[in-house]
């Protein structure tokens, strides 16, 4: 797929949640992620985050009711049991991190300011 063509399927995904996607996130999937199934990042701390493509957005986020939960924000990879995630309310770039078991009790730990500052 080119970029223009997984632009349109994230406006789906938008569409489908009733969210925003920040435009550096949008660029970073059409441009970096693509279509690959298994885009793997690490970051500064050497952790490996397994960062989903748009295909995955949606079955991942239903899968953990993201949005039932912790409707601000969007499941954007995981590493583990600890998800990343995005704010699609407040159109920030920052990137944040929670364990999957503790959503809708803990506050968000803040991992970076954008998803191009979590790669080391």
């Amino acid at each position: 797929m080119n970029k223009d063509e997984i632009l349109d399927e994230l406006k789906v995904v938008e569409n489908n949640l009733n969210i925003k996607l920040s435009n550096k996130y949008k660029q970073f999937l059409s441009e970096e992620v693509k279509d690959t199934d298994a885009y793997e990042i690490q970051t500064s701390q050497a952790d490996t985050v397994y960062l989903y493509n748009y295909k995955d957005l949606l079955e991942r986020n239903e899968t953990y009711t993201i949005q039932d939960i912790e409707p601000d924000y969007l499941l954007i990879g995981q590493d583990g049991d600890l998800g990343y995630f995005i704010n699609v309310k407040n159109n920030s770039e920052q990137v944040y991190s929670l364990d999957l078991g503790a959503l809708g009790s803990l506050d968000m730990d803040e991992e970076a300011q954008d998803i191009y500052k979590l790669k080391a």
